[in-house]
């Protein structure tokens, strides 16, 4: 089973690698969107050996460039991965007993493995997902009224 290490320790990209990244993902992205073949072969000037990769990692590949350019850290987990209740708990920012009535609720999706509950990643982050999109939509509700009401006239 993948580890979930990385979301201990986040390393974020030095500045060498974010300008690296910076440098490459314009003419990487470039070059991806002209691909056609679903697995095309890869280069590696070092090795000079053709390595076949799927079109979709290739892709993915550019969005960790982006980020990496950004300098923002990346973790990779497989959406099939389960979680501990701990786990989801700090991915969403929130206390265990917390997720835990989340999950009583039937907000999130889980299994119980004897008496400990997991829950999918792809479950976790789709919840977060729906949250942040409801605060956004919250925010802009107030900002409404408050413009109603007329307190942002001078």
């Amino acid at each position: 089973m993948p580890t979930l290490e990385p979301f201990k320790s986040f390393k974020k990209p030095s500045k060498k690698e974010r300008e690296q990244a910076q440098a490459s993902v314009e003419a990487f992205t470039n070059a991806i969107d002209m691909l056609e073949d679903d697995y095309p072969a890869v280069e590696i000037a070092e090795t000079k050996e053709p390595i076949r990769i799927p079109l979709h990692a290739l892709r993915m590949l550019s969005d960790i460039l982006k980020a990496t350019a950004q300098g923002n850290p990346v973790s990779i987990v497989p959406i099939a991965t389960e979680v501990t209740t701990q786990k989801a708990a700090e991915i969403l920012g929130c206390s265990r007993p917390f997720l835990v009535s989340l999950l009583e609720e039937g907000k999130i999706p889980f299994t119980k493995v004897g008496k400990h509950r997991r829950v999918m990643f792809e479950h976790v982050v789709s919840y977060k997902d729906k949250m942040k999109k409801e605060q956004k939509q919250h925010l802009i509700d107030i900002m409404r009224a408050d413009e109603k009401d007329g307190l942002y006239d001078s």
